[in-house]
């Protein structure tokens, strides 16, 4: 088997929050221990609910927020283990959820764009900044007569647009795409995962795909890995996690999402109920628990572990049982 080009091992961000000016700070652990594998030229999406620590696990691999726990390694290299870190920044970059707040206001289109050249290249002659400049913004389906106006010119999905032409222009093997099109309308969306998909296929792109919208992950993503308050819960190929989900958390996302059929819905059993738990007072065993409707005691006693059940990896007690 290759070598994944991304390989982010037990990886845990923790952050000290106060409650009162009288009591010592609390952890809050919004990432718990997360492993996953990208290979080259592969599509992983990640998929949960708001505040299950899908963007801070992005920021965490991006090194925008501080590791408490685990490494990230890229290409066989780890990257805590490197002091000069512009191949890093280099070969792997972002792409924001707001696309009109991810951009300074006070700089061109063009001044957006060649920024990361002129930081992460600065071996680059202005006409070579330039060249490429006008080659992403093409590429990325934007008018090159435009390089000159500011972001509050454009719409939503021209914004992004940019965003992501900014995000490729140094050319980098990963990308990290912090629920893209979120912000975007129905059609716009599928416009911006539609040049994703064209520009991986062109540049050899390897993307973490961070999404709500579960038909867009499976429309994009090879495998997909589901997270709940911190942990990884489940992760198989799209097809598979489709067709047979094994965890409780994954079915109820299943569950939820919209039946395009007329008089067809979703059972009841398997729609999730409840509030997620506070990450400051996470419950003991397993994070899901308070919310499952298969809960058993020994989930309040045992943190279950990922393991192999048949094609998926899953974290249930009873992942193994038959599916009623």
């Amino acid at each position: 088997m290759n070598e994944p080009l991304l390989s982010v091992r037990d990886v845990s961000v923790e952050f000290k929050v106060t409650t009162g000016s009288w009591q010592r700070p609390k952890v809050l652990t919004a990432v718990d221990q997360v492993s996953l594998e990208l290979g080259r030229g592969e599509t992983l999406g990640v998929v949960g609910e708001s505040g299950c620590g899908k963007s801070t696990l992005a920021r965490a691999i991006l090194g925008l927020v501080p590791l408490a726990g685990g490494s990230v390694w890229l290409d066989g290299k780890s990257v805590a283990d490197q002091r000069d870190k512009r191949w890093w920044r280099r070969d792997i970059q972002i792409i924001f959820q707001d696309p009109l707040a991810s951009l300074n206001p006070r700089m061109t289109v063009g001044e957006i764009i060649a920024e990361p050249l002129q930081t992460l290249m600065p071996e680059l002659s202005r006409d070579d900044t330039k060249k490429r400049v006008r080659s992403m913004m093409e590429r990325a389906g934007l008018s090159v007569g435009h390089i000159n106006r500011y972001p509050h010119e454009f719409s939503g999905g021209q914004c992004q647009r940019i965003g992501i032409a900014r995000a490729l222009v140094s050319e980098p093997r990963v990308v990290l795409c912090d629920e893209p099109v979120s912000a975007l309308d129905v059609s716009i969306q599928a416009q911006i995962v539609n040049l994703l998909t064209d520009l991986q296929q062109e540049m050899g792109l390897a993307l973490l795909f961070i999404a709500h919208d579960l038909a867009v992950v499976r429309h994009i993503s090879r495998r997909v890995m589901v997270m709940y308050l911190g942990r990884t819960v489940e992760i198989a190929d799209a097809d598979v996690l489709y067709e047979t989900p094994r965890h409780p958390y994954t079915r109820a996302l299943l569950a939820a999402v919209p039946v395009p059929v007329p008089g067809r819905i979703r059972p009841e059993a398997e729609l999730v109920h409840g509030d997620v738990p506070s990450p400051l007072f996470p419950p003991s065993g397993c994070a899901f628990r308070t919310r499952c409707p298969k809960a058993i005691e020994r989930c309040s006693r045992e943190r279950p572990e990922l393991r192999q059940i048949d094609a998926t990896m899953t974290a249930c007690h009873r992942a193994g049982e038959p599916v009623a």
